[in-house]
């Protein structure tokens, strides 16, 4: 064609739009919502991925670097940023080197001076975890010290309200602590045991990294040494390793990779500016190095989702916005018709389609855009704080929003294509006159539709579980499914209408006339399959993703579950601790039956100090256990752990105990709070005596073995053996069964000191029906300091998943399409029917039988489209879990780390309300928005 044809169709195009303003606009929404969902995405993926420049100022604020003693005495080898290191140790007989010794023999501050002539230190990692008082009571809290008026915290502490501490009595607190305290800017809280001296809050702090954080920030000496020093030996912990520090050099100078690798040999880990903004080669990385020794994979799965995340967005684009033009070439047959009359050839025809797609994906891709990054812009605090942390920057990348820009216009023009040899081909009389019945269902076409499927499941599925080709497998065998889903959806609508048969008017019609109207209700139907699909398979991800760090949970207690753990005061008794009972039970209200939790000792009788009483742990059975257990020597113990019994003891953790051990000394009320059980034969059997084993392979015979260690003395560790004296003894048990793996052995009292044990009051635990609240807890804590300060109170609050900001963009974004496409998809079905429903005036039909057919006309089409994308969207999201699981799986030195089984969980509960939800909306909405009086059309021809 000349270029003056195609000017001529661009103009027809343009008044097309123009004149069809609620169609245009229903187009232009079906192009802009995917391209409005890349777009956010990609600059909430850009704006969370830090510069190095802004990874230094997380890291080190505006120092030189950021230093740590890893470990004394050792070489360290660590990863240019300093996210991974491990400690290398002389092996057996050999000596130290030169810098190792000096490293062990010298006071880390000084040798850090030392190394770095004119060096400033400045103390990061003094926190101590204490409590302190809130608008209700007292909380837990983490106390830390930085001085923030010092512009070296800028970028790793910062303070975003008020203004920064300068006396010892002020300190700045994190919004997490205000908001769980009650508290704000201006007012008084003071620690556990500085009670006489309370802080006032001058600033509210905000750690960019962790936003979540709930820390209290006191001047550098004005708080965790007043605490230690306050500090009883209670519940509150030792302060946290203070040989971490920010290093300010003078004159500009610069800790390049060369003077990393030298502090690396006296035991320091450093995370340099200079190496973060000039990273060295891997060649020069010496921990690359030794970690290839042991595993040179690659982790293929982050290649794959990075490949399938873009490339089915891709084919969501296209498969939204081919629908929107087929309708546009249907809405405009009898315009077309008048062109092909007057002369016009095919080609003509297909000009003005395409021109038509052209235009309208211009002006979709450009809304798409402007919508994209303004409601990130909107949001972005809010996305902040549900991810978690602080963007670097809000990152707009022109480059990357021109790619997806030209992919709204390319696909815009791609989907016009089919449309418009449609169009070209039509009969110009049945153009003219609007009719034209629907063709059946092309079963050949539907049979390949249905081997696609198959086969494109059977890739994605086979390339994850053998990690073989993964990237063109999983994204190549998750497009074929979805467009063989789409050759197969005329045939599977012919299947739909055969249910209407059994159903009322107006569900029986809507299912009829989308049979009989195929060209009008598969586009409409793969419209919204593609925009579930999306939102399904990012529903699964992340549910699987959130099920996987649940299982990975280590609770310490039943969910919901209250303990009061006794401190351990040597002059401590029962009726002093009974008090602290009443008390808590006062405080946190109905907390239902209270068991007293004890455990055994090695020294026998009631032992109230817990570093002499020894412990006692349960032992397997002498054919499932592992022999290094039995070893005596160092020796003995490294030739056993080749046994395949101690590949337990090699990997992850897998048992899983309460904070009160995993043998303990109680009874029944013990049995239901701790372990949920309510067998009345265990009853039975721990009353006369027994031991209950709730793991089978710690039982065999009727009896349980118990090894008892005693606290080695002073001569032993002065010879650097840590093992006490110890000794077995045997208890007749019996094999329970809990729900919970809070424990491996429960006893009695009388049991145990039968068996030669101590025993040690641990505390009291509750399951109430419900947790306390918050408030509650805080009251109780204040209460409790006041009358011992060696209690502790713990409260379970369960599971809570950690989450990223990309997932949350992801998560949300294909959401918001998933529910505007399907909306989008049956408005222009439904514009597409409306002759029918003139024709339905026309012969007398009420305006709620109108109303009623155009409602379930369009939950028709959603309903389909929902089944439809659940399928084609659970293909990908499976195939990518195993494919992680797959690669999670390391072997080092011949022994596995990391999950080898595939966490696999779907959203039962939003994807049943995406089936029921989305139809829903879509009857509701079209039949509230079709009009009761309808004009009668003129008859075509």
């Amino acid at each position: 064609m000349k270029p003056t044809a195609w000017r001529a169709a661009l103009r027809i195009a343009r008044r097309d739009a123009a004149r069809a303003k609620g169609r245009s606009a229903l187009v232009l929404a079906m192009i802009a919502l995917p391209v409005l969902g890349v777009a956010g995405v990609d600059v909430i993926a850009r704006s969370a991925q830090l510069e190095p420049a802004e990874k230094a100022a997380r890291a080190m604020g505006t120092a030189t670097a950021a230093v740590t003693m890893s470990s004394r005495g050792a070489t360290e080898l660590q990863t240019p940023d300093g996210s991974e290191n491990t400690a290398r140790t002389p092996a057996a007989g050999q000596a130290q080197t030169p810098e190792q010794q000096r490293s062990a023999n010298t006071d880390p501050a000084r040798l850090l001076t030392e190394l770095l002539p004119g060096a400033v230190l400045v103390p990061d990692g003094m926190y101590k975890s204490t409590s302190a008082t809130t608008a209700e009571g007292r909380m837990t809290v983490m106390a830390g010290e930085a001085d923030l008026t010092d512009p070296v915290w800028h970028g790793k502490l910062n303070v975003v309200e008020g203004t920064a501490p300068t006396q010892p009595d002020q300190i700045a607190a994190t919004r997490g602590f205000l908001e769980r305290a009650g508290l704000r800017i201006g007012d008084r809280t003071a620690f556990h045991g500085l009670e006489a001296r309370p802080y006032t809050i001058t600033a509210v702090a905000e750690d960019p990294a962790r936003l979540d954080r709930v820390m209290l920030y006191g001047r550098p000496g004005a708080v965790v040494q007043p605490l230690v020093q306050a500090d009883t030996g209670g519940a509150d912990s030792e302060p946290r390793d203070g040989d971490s520090w920010l290093v300010k050099l003078p004159g500009g100078a610069r800790i390049d990779w060369a003077g990393v690798k030298r502090l690396n040999d006296y035991g320091f880990t450093a995370v340099s500016r200079d190496v973060l903004l000039h990273p060295p080669a891997r060649s020069e990385v010496p921990y690359y190095a030794e970690q290839a020794q042991y595993s040179s994979y690659v982790n293929k799965s982050v290649l794959a989702v990075a490949a399938l995340v873009p490339g089915m967005a891709l084919l969501e684009i296209v498969l939204l916005a081919g629908p929107a033009f087929a309708v546009g070439a249907r809405r405009s047959r009898r315009q077309l018709g008048l062109l092909a009359a007057g002369g016009g050839d095919r080609s003509h025809v297909r000009a003005v389609v395409l021109a038509g797609g052209a235009v309208l994906g211009a002006g979709g891709a450009v809304l798409g855009l402007v919508g994209g990054v303004g409601l990130v812009a909107v949001l972005r605090e809010q996305l902040e704080g549900y991810g978690g942390q602080r963007f670097g920057h809000f990152d707009v990348q022109p480059l990357d929003l021109l790619g997806v820009a030209l992919v709204g216009l390319v696909t815009g023009l791609l989907a016009a294509v089919v449309p418009a040899v449609q169009a070209s081909r039509q009969d110009v009389v049945e153009a003219l006159t609007g009719r034209g019945g629907s063709k059946p269902a092309n079963r050949i076409i539907a049979v390949l539709g249905a081997v696609m499927v198959a086969g494109g499941t059977g890739l994605a599925l086979l390339c994850a579980v053998t990690n073989t080709a993964p990237v063109p497998g999983l994204l190549g065998g998750s497009v074929i499914a979805e467009l063989g889903m789409l050759l197969c959806t005329p045939l599977l609508i012919g299947l739909f209408g055969r249910l209407g048969r059994h159903l009322p008017l107006s569900p029986r019609l809507a299912l009829r006339d989308s049979v009989r109207n195929r060209g009008r209700t598969a586009p409409a139907v793969a419209a919204v399959m593609a925009a579930v699909a999306g939102a399904v398979a990012v529903g699964i991800y992340h549910t699987s993703d959130v099920e996987r760090q649940r299982q990975d949970y280590r609770p310490s207690l039943p969910a919901g579950a209250v303990a009061l753990l006794e401190g351990g005061r040597a002059d401590g008794d029962a009726s002093r601790f009974a008090a602290l009972r009443e008390a808590a039970e006062k405080d946190l209200g109905a907390l239902g039956e209270r068991a007293d939790v004890l455990s055994p000792t090695a020294v026998p009788g009631d032992c109230r100090v817990s570093y002499k009483c020894g412990f006692v742990q349960a032992l397997k059975t002498p054919d499932k256990r592992c022999p290094a257990q039995d070893a005596t020597t160092d020796e003995q113990r490294r030739q056993a752990m080749a046994d395949p019994r101690c590949a337990g003891m090699r990997g992850l953790p897998t048992d899983l105990t309460s904070m009160f051990g995993d043998v303990l000394i109680g009874d029944a009320a013990l049995l239901r709070n701790l372990l949920d059980v309510r067998d009345p034969a265990a009853e039975q059997a721990l009353a006369a005596g027994k031991a209950l084993v709730f793991r089978p392979d710690h039982v065999a015979d009727g009896k349980v073995a118990l090894r008892a260690e005693e606290q080695p003395t002073q001569a032993q560790i002065d010879a650097n053996d840590y093992r006490g004296k110890t000794r077995d003894v045997t208890v007749d048990a019996v094999e329970a069964h809990s729900p919970l793996p809070f424990a491996t052995v429960v006893l009695s009292r009388e049991a145990a000191q039968r068996a030669g044990l101590g025993v040690r009051s641990e505390g009291a635990l509750w399951k109430p029906a419900a947790a306390p609240s918050d408030g509650r807890v805080q009251k109780a804590t204040d209460h409790l300091s006041k009358l011992d300060d060696t209690v502790y109170l713990e409260v379970e609050q369960g599971f809570k998943p950690q989450r990223d900001v990309i997932t949350v963009g992801l998560t949300a974004f294909a959401a918001l399409v998933a529910l505007g496409a399907a909306g989008i998809a049956t408005g222009l079905a439904a514009a597409d029917s409306q002759q029918d429903l003139a024709t339905l005036a026309a012969v007398g039909a009420s305006g709620g039988i109108r109303r009623r057919l155009s409602g379930f006309q369009c939950g028709v089409i959603a309903a389909m489209g929902s089944v439809l994308g659940l399928l084609c969207g659970t293909v990908p999201a499976v195939a990518l879990r195993l494919l992680e699981a797959r690669n999670a799986t390391v072997w080092i030195n011949g022994v596995p780390s990391g999950h080898e089984k595939a966490v696999i969980a779907v959203p039962w509960l939003n994807l049943g309300g995406l089936l029921v939800g989305l139809p829903l909306v879509a009857v509701l909405l079209a039949a509230l928005l079709t009009r009761s009086r309808i004009g009668l059309t003129r008859r075509a021809g």
